[in-house]
């Protein structure tokens, strides 16, 4: 592995273990993020709702027999939206699953002390190649506790995103082992592409864009295509095994609001560092995350040029440096241009969020710079001291508690439903124009009805109504292409209210007996059997290997 070479022996550094006193270290750090949990309460950062209501969901129609949900049938208070269709399922598997097992009051702590603790052990991983255990562990700790995730667990609640850094520093690391294992490599790379789309799509965005970059700065140092082969082979193949949320992802945005995923103040233009616009709750969130990245960039500038003046690691730094500079121009208004005209790259959304790629550079710059213990506390200990400064001075964390996460638990229980998201809502629906005590099925004329609901399930709705004039049955549902309306037992085209969104159904008059089922679309098909034929390439390549090494 020639970019891990060192002034000692290689194998020294690998021969280094995750498992045992690494492992606690790394656990105990990432545990100490979370103690204000237990004396403040809960931070309620932006996201916190909104994941939150996606887990209780998840759990409730997972006890109803849905294993992967399409449909939030709860959210906009029971008229429906279809985000498990475009958020990715990871973060809202893992969230149920601790909800299943967990109180919900200590649900959130215990998500962000996972996903700090993998953060840390992909950090080992990486930076174990190229120092000692003892380094590699202290890389593994700041980067589990470093500045930008701690803006994300106390002021953003950004769960996925979260999560989703601790792919980062194994992006680096396969590209680096590229190299020595060449092909070999393309696998587990192939594995963290895909592992990124069905985390969290702005950190997927940043993933490809860095794995495009650093395939490039390879290829220039190796003087060889070979890196941009694999890394574009990885990329393809990561896309194939997700394909089962990608393809119905991108088929069916158009029958959403997407738009609303780029409305004012979530848009790149509005976010660049030190941006100012007419908000000022907006301003002063923008101010905070600025000064968190300026230390950032300034601590980075000192580490890389403590690293310039030595020797060694020369790849690995030339590596670090151009992902360090692209991701800080990326940060800065300057690159507006790049963010309207590169593909898909305007859906990161907020340019900061590259802070995700510059953590794993800062970490390692940081690391490599100088040995001694003094400047690695030293340097921490400032990064702590802005984040404390911008905790007291500019915006303090919101702050939840027991109560409001049983005021959410009984909203699902009661079946009351919750605030949904805009970008969700199938085109035509206002979800400010319902009638949050609406009944189920109610004729759109008022003329009375007489219902008998024999099933309301999230993907599931069957009735019989009965009514002595033609009309046409308002459900408490938004239309969506996906559902298949029947009466009695043949197929009918629903119909959407003009103001509202509502699925509204034509019926004759007497019995009618309507049934509607969320059913699974052509891009759902092929998304699953594209995905399922990587997965069994990658099966048999990786039986194939074995019985080949076997034989040797």
């Amino acid at each position: 592995m020639a970019y891990f070479a060192a002034s000692q022996d290689q194998s020294q550094y690998r021969a280094g273990s995750l498992f045992g006193w690494p492992l606690l270290i790394i656990a105990a750090a990432a545990f100490a993020v979370v103690v204000p949990f237990f004396l403040l309460g809960i931070p309620s950062g932006h996201d916190f709702e909104f994941h939150i209501n996606s887990w209780m969901e998840v759990l409730g129609q997972w006890r109803q027999g849905i294993f992967y949900p399409r449909w939030a049938a709860l959210a906009h208070y029971g008229y429906g939206e279809a985000r498990f269709i475009f958020y990715p399922p990871i973060s809202w598997f893992l969230g149920a699953a601790l909800g299943a097992i967990l109180p919900w009051k200590i649900v959130p702590g215990t998500y962000v002390w996972l996903a700090l603790t993998l953060s840390g052990c992909s950090m080992f991983a990486l930076a174990r190649g190229w120092v000692s255990r003892n380094d590699a562990v202290f890389a593994a700790v700041l980067y589990a506790a470093n500045p930008y995730y701690i803006v994300i667990t106390y002021w953003r609640s950004a769960f996925a995103e979260l999560l989703a850094g601790a792919l980062l520093p194994l992006v680096l690391l396969c590209m680096m082992e590229m190299e020595e294992h060449g092909r070999k490599a393309v696998i587990p790379l192939a594995l963290i592409v895909a592992a990124s789309a069905l985390t969290n799509i702005p950190a997927s965005i940043m993933v490809n864009y860095s794995l495009a970059l650093l395939a490039v700065t390879f290829a220039i140092l190796q003087r060889s295509p070979k890196a941009l082969l694999y890394a574009a082979a990885a990329g393809a193949l990561g896309a194939g095994l997700a394909a089962f949320f990608i393809l119905p992802a991108f088929y069916e945005e158009k029958w959403i609001n997407i738009a609303q995923l780029l409305s004012p103040g979530v848009r790149p233009q509005d976010n660049f560092l030190f941006t100012t616009t007419a908000d000022a709750d907006h301003n002063r969130f923008n101010l905070l995350v600025s000064v968190i990245a300026s230390a950032v960039l300034g601590m980075l500038m000192i580490a890389a040029f403590l690293v310039l003046k030595q020797r060694q690691q020369q790849k690995l730094r030339r590596v670090l440096l151009t992902w360090s500079c692209v991701g800080g121009l990326l940060m800065l208004s300057l690159s507006e241009p790049l963010w309207q005209h590169f593909p898909l790259l305007r859906f990161v959304q907020l340019p900061w969020r590259w802070l995700l790629c510059l953590n794993v550079t800062l970490i390692v710059l940081m690391t490599m710079a100088r040995k001694r213990w003094l400047w690695r506390v030293t340097a921490y200990l400032v990064l702590l001291a802005v984040l404390a400064f911008v905790w007291h001075r500019i915006q303090p964390p919101w702050w939840g508690g027991a109560a409001d996460t049983a005021d959410m638990v009984s909203q699902h229980q009661s079946r009351a439903g919750y605030e949904g998201t805009d970008e969700y809502v199938p085109v035509g629906a206002d979800p400010y124009n319902v009638k949050r005590d609406a009944p189920l099925v109610a004729l759109d004329s008022g003329v009375p009805l007489r219902v008998r609901v024999q099933e309301w399930s999230p993907e599931k709705k069957s009735f019989v109504a009965e009514t002595n004039q033609p009309g046409k049955l308002a459900l408490r549902l938004f239309n969506y292409p996906a559902w298949r309306v029947e009466v009695n037992g043949r197929k009918v085209e629903a119909e959407t209210q003009d103001d509202t969104g509502q699925m509204l159904i034509p019926i004759a008059v007497g019995e009618s007996r309507v049934q509607t089922t969320f059913v699974r679309t052509w891009d759902r098909t092929v998304g699953g059997l594209v995905s399922l034929v990587c997965a069994a390439g990658l099966l048999l390549w990786f039986v194939k290997g074995r019985l080949a090494t076997a034989q040797t």
